[in-house]
């Protein structure tokens, strides 16, 4: 993306946040404290992400599973034990990710582009896929959309984290890397509107 256009993704992110942001504080503060409650912990969830230029940052969520030992896998499925009963329906409606808009906020994020990932996986592109960390990740984008059900598929599979990591993850930097070298606000917009209608 030309300097021109990621001038006008950030403002475009920064206006938008803010007004999103608005209406979104209450359901926050209702879900940290349904989170808090249910899990004894803090209702946020901070976990290390890899954002532009491969730079990590942490990503701040709803808290939605319970705290398990280091070392556990990093693909959820749908029935993953993990997720607690209110974070089935925070995950559904993604409440849980609504906290987020302060990461755009910041810069570290922006409303569209490639989701960010745990260490590992974007981090360790290379080539021509590495324009993939050229902008901010985003809270949606063409690949969130593509696989709106991921947990789902990646839970009628036998071996969800070789599956993801062979199958789903090639998928999305494809679609991402498409999305980004034919970028326009335009479809920015087409995008977040897209997933507000759910």
């Amino acid at each position: 993306m030309r300097v021109a256009q990621l001038r006008e993704k950030r403002l475009f992110d920064l206006l938008g946040a803010s007004l999103l942001l608005v209406p979104a504080l209450l359901p926050i503060a209702i879900a940290y404290l349904v989170a808090r409650i249910e899990t004894g912990e803090s209702g946020f969830f901070l976990q290390e992400r890899i954002g532009k230029d491969g730079k990590p940052f942490r990503m701040i969520k709803i808290r939605t599973m319970k705290t398990v030992p280091a070392g556990g896998s990093t693909v959820t499925t749908a029935r993953d034990p993990r997720i607690t009963r209110s974070g089935r329906l925070l995950r559904r409606w993604k409440i849980d990710e609504l906290p987020q808009l302060f990461n755009v906020v910041k810069g570290e994020m922006s409303l569209v582009g490639p989701r960010p990932d745990v260490p590992g996986f974007a981090d360790r592109l290379e080539g021509e896929d590495r324009i993939v960390l050229s902008v901010p990740p985003g809270i949606t984008g063409p690949a969130s959309l593509a696989f709106r059900d991921e947990e789902e598929l990646l839970a009628g599979v036998e071996d969800p984290e070789r599956y993801n990591r062979e199958v789903i993850w090639p998928q999305k930097v494809r679609i991402n890397r498409e999305y980004l070298e034919n970028w326009s606000l335009r479809r920015d917009i087409e995008i977040l509107w897209k997933t507000l209608k759910g």
